[in-house]
């Protein structure tokens, strides 16, 4: 199988000439709700900490007893956190909709790092595919320029490098591998047909990782 002028390893997946595999996936941010669970996990170990440090306060000013009683057994206590997860919900409900209920993710993946690169809204899935396509057979000329473009024009980014991944967690069912640094937590998405070539391909080259999935 010839790699020199590039090729489609897989359904979705392509290696390109600069020595990169390419993908794009087509996130549905109603049907998944990864984003949505990370958010409220964030937003949830914010109340735990806030919550925490006023029960600590509520110790040093009535006592250990008096401050569960007065204040952890208080239904009062879930009105923050209560009016967190409406918002939070609400947010991406209207986030989604901005979106038209989907957002775009192109990944970058090579022997020394995986990228997650968020594309702006606007970016449809035909141009994606057609760039990957298009790099997959030729070295330079208007592809390049295209993709440049196309990566200046993405809203966010983020880079894993193998050597540093703490753990690799993988979620088939959301087609979902996590790559987590120490501080950092990079998503990665696969298709199905895609899955398998990526979760080895990124557990191959993580030497200092534990790996659960």
């Amino acid at each position: 199988m010839e790699t020199f002028q590039g090729q489609r390893v897989t359904e979705n997946i392509y290696f390109c000439p600069d020595g990169k595999y390419r993908w794009v996936y087509e996130f549905p941010m109603l049907k998944n709700p990864t984003i949505l669970l990370t958010l409220f996990k964030i937003f949830g170990i914010i109340c735990l900490c806030f919550i925490t440090f006023l029960f600590i306060v509520e110790v040093f000013d009535d006592g250990f007893m008096d401050a569960v009683t007065g204040y952890l057994l208080d239904p009062g206590i879930l009105i923050v956190p209560g009016i967190l997860f409406v918002l939070i919900l609400v947010g991406y409900f209207f986030l989604a909709a901005a979106y038209g209920w989907k957002y775009m993710v192109l990944f970058e993946m090579d022997e020394n790092s995986v990228s997650h690169i968020q594309m702006p809204k606007q970016f449809q899935k035909g141009e994606a595919l057609g760039w990957l396509s298009a790099m997959a057979g030729a070295f330079a000329g208007n592809y390049s320029a295209m993709g440049a473009g196309m990566l200046a024009a993405s809203r966010n980014s983020m880079t894993s490098p193998f050597a540093n991944v703490k753990k690799v967690i993988g979620k088939r069912w959301l087609h979902l591998i996590k790559v987590n640094l120490l501080l950092d937590h990079n998503q990665v998405y696969a298709d199905e047909a895609d899955y398998d070539f990526v979760w080895n391909f990124i557990t191959s080259h993580c030497p200092n990782a534990k790996i659960k999935g």
